[in-house]
């Protein structure tokens, strides 16, 4: 039994079993902590029930594969996740190319189903700070809508971020999708939350990846992500993964299918402005 009130210095000491030298606040739930010997992990207190369990198992999972760089897990509990901090570089064109191969990689690694939770996660998990059920379906269409799509715009006209008039647009595009979703594909091992700030570029000149809300999942999900919100060199990185592990034809026009899930997750977590983005996405895939 440990004290549930331990602070992360200890808990990185129960974790590691090596003393703490020092500790730096980086935000009301990261810690940095170094270590005897001058090793240096990060100390993250969780904010949901599981969700500490959701993301070692989902790092493990990711690291497991043996492609994309993932920081080594020291441990974890129901409050406190621990692992290696990554030692900041600056972004470059060969980590990005080099980053689009080990992705290819990594999606090609695969999972039992669409939906798959990594082994020992929970079904009940998270993206961000907003609930995520890793519950399987046989096809990517279908399980996308009823688990990715529809429970976050429920939540949304529930809350009123989004109005119930609003709503058809997107109903229809999930009606749709089995005709949207281009060519069928195996479940691919995706990150599933693979915005600019969980992609780390490394003093090693390589890129490591964080803060996943790993399933198994269409692999257009994961590069969807990062042209929602921009990431260094993301023509490069294309790049890598095209040369890897070629995109099916019209992959670029399903883009915005794949933004509907992360943009009602931050139309549920953040507000209207993430509403009428999803809306004009689905406008502009329903026009297909």
């Amino acid at each position: 039994m440990h004290n549930s009130f331990e602070g992360p210095g200890a808990t990185a000491a129960r974790f590691t079993g090596l003393a703490v030298t020092g500790e730096r606040r980086l935000s009301g739930t990261l810690c940095e902590v170094t270590l005897g010997g001058g090793r240096v992990v990060m100390v993250k207190r969780a904010d949901g029930e599981g969700a500490a369990r959701a993301e070692a198992a989902g790092l493990r999972w990711l690291a497991d594969a043996g492609t994309v760089r993932i920081p080594a897990v020291h441990g974890h509990d129901e409050r406190w996740l621990v692992t290696d901090r990554v030692a900041a570089g600056r972004p470059s064109a060969g980590a990005a190319q080099r980053l689009g191969r080990e992705l290819a990689a990594l999606h090609a690694a695969g999972a039992p189903a669409f939906g798959a939770p990594p082994p020992g996660g929970p079904e009940d998990a998270y993206i961000g700070l907003a609930p995520m059920r890793n519950v399987t379906g046989p096809d990517w269409p279908g399980w996308y809508a009823e688990h990715r799509v529809l429970p976050y715009l429920r939540r949304a006209v529930d809350d009123g971020t989004l109005r119930g008039s609003e709503a058809p647009v997107i109903e229809q595009v999930c009606e749709r999708l089995p005709e949207l979703a281009g060519p069928a594909e195996p479940p691919a091992r995706l990150h599933g939350d693979l915005w600019n700030g969980n992609v780390l570029w490394g003093a090693d000149g390589h890129v490591w990846l964080i803060d996943p809300a790993a399933h198994g999942g269409h692999r257009e999900t994961d590069l969807a992500m990062l042209h929602l919100f921009g990431c260094p060199h993301l023509d490069r990185i294309l790049d890598g993964y095209q040369q890897a592990a070629p995109l099916a034809d019209g992959w670029t026009d399903r883009i915005g299918l794949h933004q509907l899930f992360p943009l009602l997750v931050h139309a549920v977590l953040f507000g209207r402005s993430y509403a009428e983005q999803a809306l004009a996405a689905a406008s502009a895939a329903s026009t297909r």
